[in-house]
């Protein structure tokens, strides 16, 4: 019998082996999961069960994957890791932009898969551990322990992955950053992503924080180099 305490997971996948055998192996390792076999059915239960993170196939029937994960951004932050058969560089990036925290192609180990579901929870788990005080920076702020940002103290929605760059640049105000470095905030053990998925995470947090993401004031570009969060 499955123990509960390591989370909840939701498989959305229209076909039934594939979901089976997911869900088979995410039972193993002690996650309870539930099942959705279109992509309006995974965006209520993404919303009436809040899982701890969702496996979400992008071709599927009613809603599709980028159409799920869009309006799942609107309101939640809850880890979405892509399943897909298709492996084009711009449907990769494509994910990342729309708020996934990682991208697994078909066909694929279900170990393999497994231990990128554990890594992605183990990133999000760390950050929610922090035990820092609340970090003010010009008109942001950013609250470790309620995993909390505001702008002008609202509150500012951002995926895990846009959460743990931020964190990473506030931390250490002008200090540069490398991509490689960003890279290894996010994904700690050796997972292999594309290039640019910084640039894309980072494009999306300026857009939810810089009044002009054209030209930012918080993360600045340091080209060539990588990435620095404004000191003053």
């Amino acid at each position: 019998m499955p123990s509960p305490n390591k989370g909840l997971i939701l498989i959305v996948e229209d076909d039934k082996n594939i979901a089976a055998l997911v869900e088979k192996y995410i039972l193993r390792e002690g996650f309870d999961a539930i099942i959705a076999n279109n992509g309006r059915k995974g965006l209520d239960l993404a919303k009436s069960k809040k899982p701890d993170l969702i496996i979400l196939d992008i071709m599927l029937p009613e809603l599709d994957g980028w159409g799920v994960c869009n309006e799942l951004r609107k309101d939640f932050d809850i880890p979405v890791l892509m399943l897909t058969a298709r492996e084009e560089e711009v449907d990769r990036i494509l994910g990342f932009s729309l708020g996934a925290d990682d991208y697994v192609v078909k066909p694929f180990s279900p170990r393999e898969l497994v231990e990128r579901v554990k890594a992605i929870l183990r990133r999000t788990q760390s950050v929610h551990k922090t035990e820092k005080q609340i970090i003010k920076i010009g008109d942001v702020s950013l609250d470790p322990e309620k995993y909390a940002v505001t702008l002008n103290d609202q509150p500012v929605s951002l995926t895990p992955s846009e959460y743990s760059l931020l964190f990473a640049l506030m931390t250490s105000p002008g200090r540069v950053f490398t991509r490689d470095e960003l890279l290894n905030h996010l994904y700690k053990h050796g997972e292999v992503v594309v290039d640019r998925v910084v640039d894309v995470h980072i494009g999306k947090i300026r857009q939810k924080l810089e009044v002009n993401p054209a030209e930012p004031h918080y993360i600045r570009t340091m080209r060539g180099i990588g990435y620095c969060f404004a000191d003053t």
